[in-house]
């Protein structure tokens, strides 16, 4: 039985779904991209649990709904922003921590944003070690945010630089990923990369800029390809490529107007269009999922709880509701395996907007019906032709609303636990007029 895997979680700010050439790019150059879906799964419609990034990654740390953990947005925007009293609680279980117990070295490098307290930070959930920011690249000081503290790196819970070069950050990234992957090649690892990129401001090297048939977008997602061409080399060198499941997707939807494309999905970024919550996701581990397949059942960022669990052999935590759903029969492209999202509901901070169920896809605000195999840019409204599938949805929304809460009809929820908070928050960093910042302030 393959269990015990090493598994790379590599998690994209703000990648559209139609910003990679194997979901239909002519615009950015990503071989290894294509080669990896080449050699693995390519998922259609795979989900986040929210169309912004705190909620959504903390969705996919718990396998839980953001309105199941109190996590659906922060205290004065969609996200939490610099020296916030809320994060994620000390009482949820990640998937870091269950790893870690079932044995695992876990790290953690790039962004995290569920939380800058201490109590908060991924050192208290699970993770071994953490290199990277807190939140948002564009939450340090800058032309548009002078209101911000500086941006800070962290080495664990230390502050090691503020402000640093966002141009050689992500090769710093990578030598921090080559050296953990390295130290742990005789153990079982989980590493849980989160890019900075193709989050605004974009600041990429030289090269890629010189390359990009899309100015400083295209050269971003293009330096994300070059990331992953040297983890699967550097897994090939050491011999442990048969022994590892990668994984690659994008914390929400696309921002067009800094040139992503969710194509040819309708919507984007912070909306519950498909655009805005439905994202590339690849998988690779080869000998183990079959070369060249795609999945077309509705999967989520909530199911990497349980499917981690399962394949590290050890058991999801049975004293609350975990969401998400094992999909390892999906990933190994078992016949006759199907999702076990029936149905799947689409929020906006506390309000429900939309469920999915099988290739129906109702919006609830406008009572507008779509049919996604059919119409996946959500074109036809055909509410009108189909009033059996518009009744079985409305009553799946009630039962949501009931379980999780919706601001739109004023339900409560029965099912919600509280996000964690702390009195007297204080932010990491603070501006210092005679620091000798190497970035004074980001453009």
């Amino acid at each position: 039985m393959f269990t015990n895997p090493n598994i790379i979680l590599v998690n994209c700010d703000d990648l559209g779904y139609g910003d990679i050439g194997c979901y239909g790019s002519e615009l950015h150059s990503t071989p290894a991209l294509d080669r990896m879906a080449a050699e693995g799964t390519r998922f259609t419609d795979f989900y986040m649990a929210a169309p912004v990034c705190s909620p959504s990654r903390a969705a996919m740390m718990t396998g839980c709904y953001p309105q199941r953990i109190g996590l659906e947005t922060g205290c004065e925007i969609l996200v939490l922003r610099p020296g916030e009293p809320i994060g994620l609680s000390s009482d949820e279980v990640t998937v870091a921590a269950i790893l870690k117990d079932a044995g695992y070295a876990t790290k953690i490098i790039g962004k995290w944003h569920c939380g800058d307290q201490p109590e908060f930070l991924p050192t208290r959930h699970g993770f071994d070690s953490w290199y990277g920011l807190p939140y948002s690249n564009d939450m340090g000081i800058s032309q548009r945010h002078r209101e911000f503290p500086p941006l800070p790196l962290m080495r664990d819970e230390e502050v090691v630089q503020q402000q640093p070069d966002q141009a050689a950050l992500t090769e710093r990234y990578m030598g921090e990923a080559i050296r953990f992957i390295r130290d742990n090649r005789d153990e079982r690892f989980f590493l849980y990369f989160a890019h900075m990129y193709v989050h605004v401001p974009l600041y990429s090297p030289q090269r890629f800029l010189d390359q990009s048939r899309n100015g400083k977008y295209g050269a971003a997602v293009e330096h994300i390809d070059r990331c992953m061409a040297a983890l699967f080399h550097e897994l090939q060198d050491l011999g442990i490529d048969d022994n590892t499941l990668v994984i690659f997707t994008s914390d929400n939807g696309g921002a067009p107007q800094h040139g992503g494309s969710n194509a040819p999905l309708r919507g984007a970024k912070g909306s519950t269009w498909e655009g805005g919550m439905r994202v590339p996701c690849i998988m690779r581990w080869p000998g183990v999922i079959p070369p060249a397949a795609g999945c077309r059942e509705v999967t989520t960022a909530m199911d990497f709880l349980p499917t981690f669990t399962r394949l590290a052999r050890t058991a999801s935590p049975s004293d609350r509701i975990i969401d998400g759903h094992d999909i390892t029969p999906l990933i190994l492209g078992q016949r006759g395996a199907a999702s076990l999202h029936e149905p799947l509901f689409y929020y906006r901070e506390h309000e429900l907007q939309a469920v999915r169920s099988g290739d129906w896809k109702l919006h609830l605000l406008s009572g507008e019906l779509y049919n996604l195999r059919q119409d996946i840019g959500e074109t036809t409204d055909v509410s009108t032709s189909h009033p059996n599938v518009m009744g079985d949805l409305r009553e799946r929304a009630e039962a949501c609303r009931e379980d999780l809460g919706d601001s739109a009809t004023g339900a409560p929820g029965k099912n919600r636990r509280p996000c964690g908070r702390v009195g007297n928050p204080k932010p990491l960093t603070t501006y210092d007029a005679c620091h000798p910042y190497i970035v004074a302030m980001y453009d």
